[in-house]
Parts: C-alpha cells; structure tokens; sequence
C-alpha cells in the first residue's frame, strides 16, 4: 500500500490547488479523480466551457449587430457555425485540462482516476472504471468533491430537451425557445449565450428580480439590460411541472396571483442551483458527518469531524465559487503544514458572466439595513465614461457603499464592460480596509473603465464625482 502525507479526492479548483500547495510545502501528495479528465466541473462543465461560449456568441452578435457601425463591412449573410463553436470551446477545455496535467507532474504528484472512497479515516479505496481497485494510505486527507446540478421535486431530467447547464453546454442545434427555470448566474449567462444565437428566452424565477444574491441595484439594471437584449422574464413564478411531449417541453407554473399559466418551448434548462456531492465517497466509514443539506460538517480550520481530514469548496457551507474553492484549497494545506492562514469570506468576490458582466464584494445595501449600519452610497453610471462610450458599452454602473462615520468601504457593486478584472480592486482596497476617499485618490489611468470606481468613491466622499 503506497503511503502519502495528504491525499485529495477531488480535482477541482479547490483539489487541484490544494494538492499543488501541499506539494510545494514538501508533503507526499496524491490526487483522486473519478474522470478522465480533471478539473472537475469548472473546468470540464462550468466555467471555462460557458466563457468559451458567452465569448464565440459575443462575436456572433457584435459582427451582426455592431460591426456595420465601426466601419466593418461584410459581405454576405453572417452564420453561426454551431459545430464550430462547440469544437473550439471543446478545444479550450481541452488545454486547460491537459494543463492541470502538467501541474500535477511538475509539482511530482501522484493522480489517480476512480472514486475515492473511505475505508477507515487514514484509508481510501479507489475504484476505477476499468481495471482493478486499489487502496491508498495518507495521514491527512482532503475532501474536493465539489457540487452537481439542482433539480425541482418532480422534475425528471432527461438530458435531451429537459436539461442541466452540462447538457447545455453541449448542445447540436440552438433552441427555438428555450425555458430557463432560474434566473441565477448559470441560467442568465447561457440564457444570454443562445439568445445570441437567435433562441427565444423565457425566463421563469421564483424571485421578484433575477441575481437574487447580488445588490439589489445591479438586479435593476440587469434586468432591464436582458429585456432590451430580449429575454422574456416571468419573475414571482412558482414552477409546478414540467413535462415533456416529443420534442416540446411544457412548463406550468403560478404566477404571483396564483393563476397558473404555461409556457411551451424545445429545451428546458433547470437552473436553480447546485448541491454538493457525496456519492460514493463513504465519509461514515471515516467518521464524517454530513449534515441534512449534504454538506460535510467542518470547523473554522475546515477540519470535518474526524480531524485529519478537511473538507473545502462546493462540499461545505458556503458560496459555490471555484475561486472560494481555491482559497480554502491553499488554507488547508497551510492549516496541515502549522501555518497559520486566514480566509475574509467577506472578501470573496462574486461574477456574473453576462455582458455587461455583474460582480460585487462586501455587503450589499440590503444586508447593511438588516445589520443597522449607517452607511453611504456613491455611485457613477457607466455611460459617462469616454472609455465606455468609445468602446460603445455605455450600459451600467459601479456602486460604492461606505461605512457613514469612518468612511470605510463596506461593500462594491458593479454592472458594465470587464467588471469581472475591476472588482479586484475593490478587494485589494478592502482587504487593507481602505476608505472611500482613499480610493477616490488614487489615479487612475485614461481612459479606462476603472475611471468608475474613482468617480463611485467620489461620489461616496462628500459628493464629489467629477463627471456627472
């Protein structure tokens, strides 16, 4: 039996970085994944394989509806190559893989493919597809099994027309309507994604306002950013049902009033979240407890209830982000080397993918009410930067709140072009507790994006912005 001092199951985000980190701290590692491939769902089904595709249909649609106006001319009618499309986001997915690969060889440690179970707290039996099992012994184990696809009680998915995001992502023809149960991040950014491609979009959410999670400002203005893009939203709509006839999916659901109404279309992606997953792992036969959500239990070090094993990313409490997996991965290994890391959860950045993209860190303005903190908002649309008007992404806002009395910023909220890359500014200011008038000093270069959230801190220093 081979012997290793850390042992990830789980090659995610949070696996793969933990065991990269290990590795650099000298201990022994191994790494488990039941695919073929690693990277787990970000890099396979989630989020590299949906950039790819948010960034072929954005070209799509700028050269239909945008390159006339800056002076490109093509002959001839614009097509979309669906197969094309899907071949190079197939292609990206490909390399990131086979880079994490690379890693693994570079930071010499051992992979294994098969499901990682536990056979006692220090033994993991690992069943491949193919071949026979294998057991290996480690003094510390991480647990990286990440997150699946949500359904609705009574939902049946059948991957064909009544579909996940991993279906979705994968598709041989663009829908004629497509449903989208949830109005989350996943169901706007490939919602947004065939949209582009010519699909009529319905989308049905529980909520009042879609990104229910982000500040209810950029809720506002995405929402009305996907109507002008022509998107359909059926916001306070409870589903009932869905059904499949041939190649027609029907959707029943109650709207606020309680009338029922029905919407029919050729695909229904389910959208409503993700849960974690545990299946096959075993975690009794190691003393760890899950608990009725299907999160595995774990302290302030993320140790489960067993101590020498951790547990980090979409299998715990908390934001399913690939990047919180990251940092919990890099934790852990440092929590077992007698380091002594630190995580802000605060600080974790949230993105959603669209275009104009959507991102926030801190609190938002509704959780500062609940709290009772005296605040003050500054904000700065995005239309009156030169740098949004000559790129012609004028739709948009940052949005600074900050502590009323200390001026500490308490939480950044933005909708516009690159959002994604400028929202780490706000956590760099926010991890050295920065002021707003701190930030509404810096320079910032012209013209930029960023002139934003220069001109949103003004704003939130005495009213000061310079522009509007």
């Amino acid at each position: 039996m081979k012997s290793y001092d850390v042992a990830v199951i789980g090659s995610g985000p949070g696996g793969y970085v933990a065991a990269i980190r290990c590795a650099q701290l000298g201990m022994k590692t191994a790494i488990i994944e039941k695919y073929a491939t690693k990277g787990g769902t970000c890099l396979n089904v989630g989020c590299i394989p949906s950039k790819a595709l948010l960034d072929s249909s954005h070209h799509y649609e700028d050269a239909v509806k945008h390159f006339e106006e800056h002076g490109i001319d093509i002959p001839g009618e614009i097509k979309v190559n669906l197969k094309n499309m899907m071949k190079r986001k197939d292609s990206v997915v490909e390399q990131t893989t086979k880079g994490i690969d690379f890693l693994m060889d570079k930071n010499k440690i051992d992979t294994y493919q098969g499901v990682g179970s536990f056979k006692s707290k220090t033994e993991v039996l690992i069943t491949p597809d193919e071949g026979e099992e294998e057991t290996i012994e480690a003094k510390n184990i991480i647990i990286a099994t990440g997150s699946k696809p949500r359904t609705l009680p009574g939902i049946e998915i059948d991957k064909e027309r009544i579909i996940t995001s991993t279906e979705a992502l994968s598709l041989q023809a663009i829908p004629k309507h497509l449903i989208l149960i949830g109005g989350g991040v996943i169901g706007l950014e490939l919602g947004q994604v065939y949209r582009r491609l010519g699909a009529e979009v319905t989308v049905v959410e529980y909520m009042d306002r879609i990104i229910p999670t982000m500040d209810q400002s950029m809720s506002k203005e995405m929402r009305k950013v996907v109507k002008k893009q022509g998107m359909d939203l059926k916001l306070s709509h409870e589903v009932k049902s869905v059904e499949r006839k041939g190649k027609e999916v029907v959707v029943k659901a109650k709207d606020k009033k309680g009338n029922e109404v029905e919407f029919k279309g050729d695909y229904c992606l389910v959208s409503v979240g993700r849960v974690p997953f545990t299946k096959g792992l075993n975690p009794d036969q190691a003393g760890v407890e899950v608990n009725d959500r299907g999160q595995v239990k774990v302290n302030e070090k993320l140790q489960t209830t067993t101590d020498n094993i951790y547990a980090i990313g979409d299998v715990i409490q908390g934001a399913m982000l690939a990047h919180k997996a990251e940092e919990e991965g890099t934790f852990v290994a440092e929590v077992i080397a007698g380091q002594k890391p630190h995580i802000d959860y605060n600080l974790i950045p949230n993105v959603v993918y669209t275009w104009p993209e959507v991102a926030g860190v801190g609190k938002t303005e509704d959780q500062l009410k609940e709290d009772g903190v005296d605040y003050k908002v500054g904000e700065f649309p995005m239309k009156a930067l030169g740098r949004s008007r000559a790129s012609g992404d004028i739709a948009g806002l940052v949005k600074i709140l900050a502590d009323k009395n200390t001026d500490e910023v308490l939480g950044v909220h933005m909708i516009g072009a690159r959002t994604a890359d400028l929202i780490a500014e706000a956590v760099t200011a926010m991890e050295f507790r920065a002021s707003a008038e701190d930030i509404a000093r810096m320079s910032h270069a012209h013209p930029t994006y960023a002139e934003a959230v220069k001109e949103a801190a003004l704003a939130a220093t005495e009213d000061r912005a310079l522009h509007i």
